[in-house]
């Protein structure tokens, strides 16, 4: 037993990649999955409208977040007026009981601290700034300390801060995550518990006792929140029931008999009890993405939406249109506004995100766009996808109804060539503070210029999302057609694209609480792909640069050597912001060199729902498909091979005029090649490889466009690919190094080999098998698995003959 438990734990960390290329822009926390998703679900979310509100004692305000400043509403007026005036973003406010003081987060996009304002003097003090997150400061019921979380030792934990000592002391100290604490006036805290694989609960902690109760619990609870009424027994919070949220009551002294509050629209956010107890306000996103403040009575009815009527900046602001053009046209772009401090300035509507590679708040323009700013210095900075260098742009914004035009140009126009960009691997919803639907990513997809677009339905853990999402179809370009997402964590993530019907089941496999003894390789749900016309691979599959070092094993999924050798993959995702591109293609390079022709992918796995997240596209493939742009084109001129990857430059390699995914057929003893590389960000060098050896090396500190030639000797069999790589990251990069690699052309046919090669990868391969079926019996355990091992010794037999036959 364990030997089991240091099995799972070791694969909880690998194969949930934590130790993908991006791991953390905050400081990081222990006792949590990957960053990612402590970034996107436990860390507050910029919105140009209300978030966070907190009702005063004095019941005729709220104070909020919005546009990353503090602002407090008057409910009689509807005026908000802005409180905090910062360069960093601020966040989660709570009041003090006599209402003269707001203590709240303060975050730089590097770190968070936690901040008390005093509203009769306007002074700041900076209560608790260590060097790892701190968040969810509130006051204790008789306002002499603040409650918060910490990572100060590790993971999140509970401290308190005495406000006249200052004094520091620490309440809890699991190894999991504690956070949001709500004192009672008994002196004890109901908080979020998330330990383990995911469970999630409410808890009650008893502070003398030290011992914690759960109130409620749940899987994947990303957006959960409550609030305790003055009644110090009621409970209302925001607690997930399939693809939406509810708001829900419960009274903590008999925490089994729970009540719906409301609905809502779907997603409705962070509650807060008024002081007198008979409301209950909450924020939630509009159509637009903006979110509104809203309010319930504790005994339900209709949502009443508090609209803001004035906006009081506290300075003279103006209004300011940008028109975006990209050559001479006007086009939608990727943009982002600071102002002369530093913060960022967002538009009134829309979807808002902050992506971790570089800490910059960025969101998208339809061609034409006003935004409200206080006067004075903007700088704005704006990209088109990967077809064109970012334009940055400073301007001294003196007047209101102010028009100031950005012009771009493409390095390369890939549709004009016959090259369309895709990104194969993404999701509309997964946690976030939105409820998106397909039509709401169209704009993402123009301003960043992918052509055709899978976002995979996936599952919270139990919980199956958007499976009503899956006939939707967008038919002109941009393309967007929904794919599946299968993921047995134990076997390996797939995604399975261009399929008539959805596969079942989604989850299987040791370290599910369901269906966790299923004896089912992901050659099934593969198998199901083809049967179907789509076709499926493995996404995010190696987390290190060398997935043959010892141990390598646990960086690879356990599926995908036997399914690969077995030529039930169709497509294998190089790139990916969550696994390292260079280790990925050094496994794939073997597969090619065993003869099987296995296509390369990309997609960026975004949330696109998230604030903090990358863009649509971030990595992404280019294919050259036959005829017009369909799906079924694309898959088609994907899966022969017939393209390229990349998170940033864009290729066309060619040997002796044949392109990707053809056979070179020629009896010249040596073959000219030649790259062109179109790059929008710097980078180190281009690199050819024959058989998986680097033959040649070009080296580089341009971006932009450039042609490379030169010369190899030709093989008897076997294949050669282009690859581009830098060592920096600069936007409209989003991933953590320079990376783009071909498909292969292949010498004399399709699928052909070296003999000495072949052996040795086969032998390669083999080791990888191996430690699979270990993995296998070792996590089984005392069940049973024929049908995996059979799939397993199929795969060892193919190798094992490989090995036989091409001995010389």
């Amino acid at each position: 037993m364990k030997n089991f438990k240091i099995l799972f734990t070791l694969f909880l960390l690998i194969n949930f990649s934590l130790n993908a290329q991006w791991k953390n822009r905050y400081p990081k926390v222990n006792g949590y999955g990957h960053h990612v998703y402590l970034e996107g679900y436990e860390l507050p979310v910029l919105n140009s409208g209300p978030t966070d509100p907190a009702p005063s004692p004095l019941n005729n305000q709220v104070v909020f977040s919005a546009k990353g400043w503090l602002w407090i509403m008057n409910l009689e007026t509807q005026e908000a007026k802005r409180i905090t005036f910062s360069s960093g973003m601020d966040f989660s406010p709570n009041w003090s009981p006599d209402g003269s003081k707001i203590v709240f987060v303060r975050d730089n996009s590097m770190d968070t601290s936690i901040v008390l304002l005093d509203l009769n003097t306007k002074k700041e003090t900076v209560l608790v700034n260590s060097e790892a997150l701190d968040l969810n400061p509130i006051f204790s019921t008789n306002g002499k300390d603040v409650y918060y979380a910490s990572a100060k030792n590790g993971s999140l934990d509970l401290w308190k801060i005495n406000l006249t000592s200052l004094e520091k002391s620490v309440l809890t100290n699991d190894n999991g995550l504690e956070r949001l604490p709500v004192p009672t006036k008994e002196g004890n805290l109901v908080y979020l518990r998330k330990n383990g694989f995911s469970y999630d609960s409410i808890e009650l902690l008893d502070l003398d006792k030290e011992t914690s109760n759960a109130l409620i619990e749940e899987n994947f609870t990303s957006q959960a929140s409550f609030s305790l009424s003055n009644d110090d027994k009621t409970l209302v919070y925001t607690w997930p029931n399939g693809d939406d949220y509810e708001l829900k009551l419960l009274n903590i002294t008999v925490p089994k008999s729970k009540m719906l509050l409301t609905k809502s629209k779907g997603l409705p956010l962070s509650p807060k009890f008024s002081f007198d107890g008979k409301w209950v306000y909450f924020s939630e996103n509009n159509k637009n993405e903006v979110s509104e403040l809203k309010r319930i009575t504790i005994y339900g009815g209709k949502v009443e939406t508090l609209d803001i009527k004035k906006w009081n900046w506290g300075t003279v602001t103006g209004k300011l249109k940008i028109i975006s053009r990209v050559d001479e046209k006007i086009e939608a772009v990727r943009m982002n506004i600071i102002d002369q401090n530093g913060h960022p300035i967002i538009p009134n509507t829309g979807l808002v995100h902050s992506e971790g590679q570089n800490g910059i708040v960025f969101f998208y323009s339809p061609g034409e766009i006003e935004i409200e700013a206080p006067l004075g210095t903007l700088t704005i900075t704006s990209v088109h996808g990967f077809s064109t260098v970012k334009t940055t742009k400073t301007i001294i914004f003196e007047t209101d109804n102010t028009t100031t035009e950005i012009d771009l140009n493409r390095i390369w126009n890939a549709k004009k060539d016959g090259w369309y960009a895709a990104d194969a691997h993404f999701h509309l919803n997964y946690g976030g503070t939105s409820q998106l639907e397909p039509e709401d990513i169209l704009l993402d997809l123009k301003a960043e210029e992918i052509d055709i677009a899978f976002p995979l339905l996936a599952n919270l853990g139990n919980r199956f999302l958007e499976e009503d999402l899956f006939n939707f179809k967008h038919e002109s370009l941009p393309i967007v057609s929904i794919g599946q997402e299968t993921r047995s964590h134990f076997l390996g993530h797939l995604n399975l694209l261009g399929t008539k019907e959805v596969y079942w089941p989604w989850v299987w496999g040791p370290y599910y609480d369901i269906y966790d003894k299923e004896d089912r390789p992901n050659a099934e749900p593969l198998r199901f792909a083809h049967k179907q016309g789509g076709i499926g691979g493995y996404v995010h599959p190696v987390s290190i640069k060398n997935p043959f070092q010892e141990n390598g094993g646990y960086y690879i999924p356990t599926g995908l050597v036997a399914d690969a050798i077995m030529e039930d993959v169709d497509i294998l995702e190089l790139g990916c912001l969550w696994s390292d591109e260079i280790g990925t293609a050094a496994l794939w390079h073997e597969f090619l060199n065993i003869g099987i022709p296995l296509a390369l992918s990309a997609g960026s796995d975004v949330m696109n729902d998230l604030y903090r997240t990358m863009a649509i596209g971030a990595t992404r493939v280019y294919a050259k498909p036959e005829g017009e742009l369909t799906v079924v084109n694309y898959l088609e001129a994907l899966k022969k091979g017939k393209s390229f990857m990349t998170n940033g430059p864009q290729l066309l390699f060619t040997v002796e005029n044949f392109e990707v995914g053809d056979a070179i057929k020629t009896k010249k003893s040596k073959a000219n090649w030649k790259l062109e590389v179109h790059s929008p960000v710097p980078y180190d060098k281009v690199e050819i490889f024959v058989n998986g050896d680097i033959v040649d090396t070009k080296k580089s500190k341009n971006g932009t466009s450039k042609t490379y030639t030169g010369k190899i000797e030709i093989p008897k069999g076997g294949w050669i690919t282009a690859r581009v790589y830098g060592s920096k990251s600069v936007w409209p990069m989003m991933d953590s190094y320079t990376f783009a690699e071909s498909s292969p052309i292949w010498f004399n046919s399709i699928g052909s080999t070296m003999p000495n090669t072949k052996i040795n990868a086969a032998k390669k391969l083999l080791e990888l098998l191996e430690f699979s079926e270990k993995t296998i019996k070792q996590s089984y355990r005392k069940s049973k698995t024929p049908n995996l091992m059979e799939h397993s010794a199929k795969a060892r037999a193919k190798l094992m003959d490989m090995i036989s036959k091409n001995k010389i």
